[in-house]
This record gives C-alpha cells, structure tokens and sequence, in this order.
C-alpha cells in the first residue's frame, strides 16, 4: 500500500516554476494555454452582462493607475528573466458599477474593479495597492497553481480509493475507507491555506509592484485598516480562503521594508 501510494505521489502532475519576486518554486499547470483561453472566455462573457460604470473620472482613474502598474511589471519581467511570459498578458482594467467592496484579477490580466470598492481605497495609492495585490495573482500563476494542487489532490484520492479496492479483509478496508475520509478532510483543510497562502503571497508582491510603479506602499496599512473597519468580521482563519484581517496588517507591517527600497515616487 504505501509504495502504491508513493508512486501516486510520484505521478503527480504539473511543471516546475519560480515565482517572480519570491523566487518560491511551485508546481504550476502544464497546460497554462488552455487556462489562460479559457479564462479570457469567461471574462468576455462576463463584462458581455456586466453593467460598466457610467463615472468616467473613476473609470479613468482605474484604467490610469492599472497601466501604471501593468507597464512596471513588463519592466520588471523583461528585466528579471521572464521576457518569454509578458505575452501571457493583455492587461485590461474595467470598472464595473456594482456595490461590493472588491476587485479580481483573471489570468492573462483582465482585471475588474467594483464602484464599491472606491469609497475604501479613497485615493488613487490605496487602488493601487490592491490592483498591485490582483496583478500579482496573476503574475504569480496563482490560477495555474491551484489547478495543479486540485488535479493531485484528486489523483492522490483516487490512488487511495484503488487501494481499497484492492485490499482484503474487514479490518484492512475499514482502515482504507477512514484514511480516505481523513484525506478528504485535510485536503479541504490544506486547500484553504494554499489559498491563504497565495494571498500573503500577492500582498507581498503586489505592494513592491505598486512600489515599483512609482505609488508609496506605506498606504497600504492605513488602507487595510479601513478594510477591517468596513467588513463585518469573519469566521476561523483555518476555515477562510484568506487571512484574517489581523494577520494580513501584521504580514504587511513585515512586508513593507522591502518593498520600500523599490519606492520611487513619480
């Protein structure tokens, strides 16, 4: 059983990448083509029904600051190794006149903000810092990775599902079928930290690509204070696709040293 279940792992799919700033290795999708079409199908479909913002002051300022950055992170790709990606991207930045306090990045760089996002951000810095958080996402083929980490979860369950099939007696089976239940489990439960730690991950990166982009990232602790101002708390950090808003300050206060020594004001 366990060399069965060390060739399962073995198996596992993916490709090997490094992040761009980390420097993290992770283990990406190997059909980022397809991820990437058919992220930009949806995201047609998407603004298709969408109803876009009739405020042409702040749909110019999205589209403004969005360049801004977008232009800091082609120097930055084309600068650091990574020239063969930058085709991956056709930035686009809209801003959708919906009242949720929030904004998403799809890969290959269609972004979307929602009006209701702007009384919290409340300069052009605080939409920086969290335009710089979602181009990250993007950057950092946050989509791809949890592709990869989804399909080997799947494969390592089916591979303990086969086990069981195979083996015999009462005993041996009911011991496969709650290492199964268990797996399930703590795969949900380890997803949901791939998450997080994906957004820490983005709050790192993206406040030195606003840095870059020439916008202090010192606003982004005052910005997210307003965000655990205005949200209406939450459950177990365990239990979250993100970190607590306690914890997210914190890592930011950590993160901000280094994005400083990219800070270039313009």
């Amino acid at each position: 059983m366990l060399f069965l279940v060390a060739a399962i792992l073995a198996a596992c799919m993916g490709t090997t990448r490094t992040v761009p700033v980390t420097g993290r290795k992770q283990k990406v999708s190997t059909d980022n083509a397809t991820i990437l079409s058919q992220s930009l199908t949806e995201y047609r479909k998407y603004v298709s029904s969408a109803k876009l913002s009739t405020n042409a002051n702040n749909t110019a300022m999205v589209k403004r600051v969005g360049t801004r950055l977008a232009n800091a992170v082609i120097t930055y790709l084309k600068s650091n190794g990574y020239a063969n990606e930058v085709g991956n991207y056709n930035w686009e930045f809209n801003l959708v006149a919906e009242n949720q306090v929030n904004a998403f990045c799809m890969p290959g760089g269609k972004i979307v903000v929602y009006e209701g996002l702007l009384p919290v951000t409340k300069t052009e810095t605080a939409l920086a810092i969290v335009l710089g958080h979602e181009i990250a996402h993007a950057v950092a083929y946050h989509s791809s990775e949890q592709m990869a980490k989804a399909q080997n979860i799947n494969m390592i369950g089916q591979g303990i599902n086969i086990i069981g099939s195979m083996v015999t007696g009462t005993n041996t089976q009911a011991a496969v079928s709650t290492i199964s239940q268990l797996y399930g489990l703590g795969s949900q439960v380890a997803t949901l930290k791939y998450s997080r730690d994906n957004e820490t991950e983005a709050d790192r990166i993206g406040l030195i690509f606003a840095a870059m982009a020439g916008y202090n990232p010192n606003e982004a602790l005052t910005f997210w204070q307003r965000m655990a101002a205005s949200s209406n708390g939450a459950g177990p950090e365990w239990l979250s696709t993100h970190p607590s808003d306690a914890t997210r300050i914190a890592n930011i206060q950590k993160f901000l040293p280094e994005a400083q020594k990219y800070y270039k004001p313009q």
